[in-house]
């Protein structure tokens, strides 16, 4: 028998949450909810879902408060669900470490695609017969414990900063397009929207490089895409 994935909604719209839950279990989820920010964040902690749905206006706890706090414990994808629909409030959501955004009003049948996608994507699937611990210079990224570290010391990514980098050192060495990392990364649905590959770029090498300008690691292959240093 499957286990059903477990999906946490945390938002102060009962109405919402009561329709929320409905949906997500019709599409086979399991669903727990909380009413604000800080019942969630509780919630979060003992039930570890494996998707987190968060709303960003909230009273007590708001929702980029609880993203902050989800962010120093774990690596649980997250998806914000806000009526904001201005570019400085995604950055910011992207800043923080969440993996989509969703802006109400909005579908059931969107938000349940969504779902999907970024659980598929939070899942690594790592093909047979490939080193699972790549080390180059001072940094090394251990792709089965979900760890980097740079001299030693552990460097802390989102989930999809780390997908973004899996992806670039599998193919050390080799170009890869913007294309190809956002269809490897952020799935064949955001086709055409690069700007994520450069916005998760810059987020990368400002955590991994000693000088972001010029980085030693992550490598613009200009007019083509990036690739990552080979030893």
């Amino acid at each position: 028998m499957t286990t059903k994935q477990t999906l946490l909604v945390i938002d102060d719209d009962a109405v919402l949450l009561s329709l929320l839950r409905q949906s997500l279990e019709r599409a086979g989820y399991a669903v727990e909810t909380a009413a604000n920010g800080l019942v969630g964040l509780q919630r979060a902690y003992e039930i570890h879902p494996d998707l987190v749905i968060l709303d960003v206006m909230m009273p007590r706890l708001d929702g980029w408060e609880v993203c902050a706090r989800l962010r120093e414990v774990t690596q649980v994808p997250i998806i914000m669900l806000t009526a904001k629909d201005e570019e400085r409030d995604k950055l910011r959501g992207f800043r923080l470490g969440i993996d989509d955004y969703v802006t109400k009003p909005f579908s059931f049948a969107e938000l349940t695609a969504r779902v999907a996608a970024v659980l598929h994507r939070a899942r690594l699937a790592q093909p047979p017969g490939r080193p699972r611990i790549y080390a180059t210079g001072d940094l090394v990224v251990d792709l089965e414990s979900l760890r980097v570290s740079k001299k030693g010391a552990p460097i802390s990514l989102t989930p999809t900063e780390f997908r973004l980098l899996a992806v670039l050192v599998e193919n050390a060495g080799r170009v890869l397009t913007h294309e190809q990392l956002l269809n490897h990364v952020w799935g064949y649905e955001y086709a055409g929207d690069t700007g994520y590959v450069k916005r998760y770029i810059w987020y990368l090498r400002q955590k991994l490089e000693d000088d972001p300008n010029t980085p030693r690691y992550i490598l613009t292959e200009r007019g083509f895409g990036y690739s990552f240093r080979k030893e």
